[in-house]
């Protein structure tokens, strides 16, 4: 298979996948077009590995987690304000809205093992091999991300009454 079949037939998935681990679909755009980038040359090599989609997500997770973008993503977030959500729409937008925005207030390790959790479905041991950490380190992340999903939810009602 040629890179470029390779990515005609992956790139959604794997935008799918940025998408779900970064929280915001442009950042994810680039870092999976900043990651094609650095397998194009490297694809008979990467091609020949038993998984290489898995690589390619491997690599998408280590540049999501790279210093560079977490400060670049931190100046966007000051930058951007959410829009405010018309009165008329269904709670269930409203509420899915909310979560989506706790979700990218979490640091990144957490919400990228939030992400593949939940969105991916993937279990504890494929995350840690993905993240290149401990089971223990996957399950602690999702413990103090769950934690503090639960703390700001229960503070949310309580804003929206004064």
């Amino acid at each position: 298979m040629t890179f470029e079949e390779f990515v005609a037939v992956r790139l959604p998935a794997l935008l799918r996948q940025a998408t779900a681990l970064a929280g915001d679909p442009h950042l994810a755009e680039d870092v999976v077009q900043d990651v094609l980038i650095k397998v194009q040359p490297r694809w008979m090599r990467i091609r020949e590995l038993d998984l290489p989609e898995l690589y390619i997500r491997k690599m998408i997770v280590n540049e999501l987690m790279s210093a560079r973008r977490r400060v670049a993503a931190a100046i966007r977030r000051e930058r951007v304000q959410p829009p405010i959500q018309e009165k008329d729409r269904a709670e269930l937008v409203v509420q899915r809205d909310a979560l989506l925005r706790l979700i990218r207030a979490l640091p990144p390790r957490q919400r990228i093992v939030i992400a593949l959790r939940y969105y991916e479905d993937m279990a504890d041991g494929d995350i840690a091999v993905l993240m290149g950490c401990s089971v223990a380190t996957v399950r602690s992340q999702a413990s103090r991300a769950l934690a503090k999903l639960r703390s700001v939810a229960e503070l949310e009602p309580a804003r929206g009454e004064e």
